[in-house]
């Protein structure tokens, strides 16, 4: 083995008929919001599996009757949001400086929630659901069918370009020049680069919208941090049977809801005599992590309790 073939092996080098996958910019952006949220949040996560049998009857009671498009999955972000009014401080963004071991919570006015929504082709996005406090349940189903609609209309690399644009300038303006000059030197030169530097100058590429129809497509704004984080895996297969054990916040972030996927299950319980029963339920997943940063326990158990105030009193979900 000559010197030069000993470094390769040393350096983990790729061999000949290894297949190598540059990431896309989306990777990118996603892979550098998850970087920064292991390194800056020291999460802690949580999981219930939740009986929801009382409110998936009348979740099928209200969809038979109330003359719009609702789902199982809008419901838990209206659910989602209730639970958040009653626990603001799991609402808001964490800003901290290693240097000085200090920081600042900033407990959001809106609720804007970073929905992960799938595409056939499998990407992932996550796309805000913008000002959700005050919507009702129909408001929050008609904001969420639009942001799925309006997505198949945007040219994602556009679009994301421009928020990849808008995070090298944030990162500037906050004092970090070598890390903006090195993700500026990765996205336009080298064999992993995503754009043309020439393109950085081009009308055609920097503009969005490239016709004379109304834009109907997203904009960078959708793809921005929200104030918290819905992912739902339960929609990706139905044979799935794995609950989420831990997934990062978004940074700056502090909070994130994850639900598994409807499962029916036998209960023991005790009836008004207190006798043991078996009975049939339907029991959902659900993951909460948070950042530890933000205090404790204290602060997401305001959110658990009208979790179980819901799922206990689920008539509740037709006065939304």
């Amino acid at each position: 083995m000559s010197f030069k073939e000993y470094i390769k092996k040393a350096s983990l080098a790729p061999e000949e008929g290894d297949i190598i996958e540059y990431m896309s910019i989306r990777d990118r952006l996603t892979s550098n919001v998850l970087v920064n949220s292991q390194r800056d949040i020291p999460g802690t996560a949580c999981s219930y599996e939740a009986d929801v049998t009382e409110l998936y009857r009348e979740f099928k009671k209200l969809k038979s009757e109330c003359g719009y498009e609702l789902t199982f999955n809008t419901l838990m972000l209206k659910i989602l949001v209730e639970g958040l009014k009653a626990a603001p401080r799991l609402n808001a963004h964490f800003e901290y400086n290693h240097r000085a071991t200090s920081g600042r919570l900033i407990i959001k006015k809106h609720i804007d929630v970073a929905m992960a929504v799938c595409l056939q082709n499998g990407e992932t996005f996550q796309i805000k659901v913008k000002q959700l406090e005050d919507k009702t349940l129909q408001e929050t189903a008609f904001e969420a069918e639009e942001v799925k609609r309006k997505l198949l209309n945007t040219n994602l690399k556009r679009v994301m370009f421009k928020v990849g644009g808008q995070r090298m300038l944030g990162l500037a303006a906050r004092g970090k020049i070598i890390s903006t000059l090195s993700q500026f030197r990765s996205a336009y030169f080298g064999k992993a680069k995503i754009a043309k530097f020439s393109k950085l100058f081009k009308k055609k590429y920097r503009s969005v919208n490239t016709s004379n129809k109304p834009y109907d497509g997203l904009k960078v704004d959708d793809f921005t941090e929200g104030t918290v984080c819905f992912t739902n895996w339960g929609t990706l297969y139905e044979n799935l049977d794995v609950n989420i054990t831990y997934i990062p916040p978004l940074y700056p972030q502090v909070f994130l809801f994850g639900t598994g996927r409807i499962k029916d299950t036998e209960k023991v319980y005790k009836d008004g005599n207190g006798n043991l029963q078996l009975q049939a339920k339907k029991v959902l997943p659900i993951t909460l992590v948070f950042d530890h940063k933000i205090g404790g326990a204290a602060d997401i158990m305001p959110f658990i309790k009208k979790l179980d105030e819901i799922f206990q009193n689920s008539e509740i979900i037709h006065t939304w």
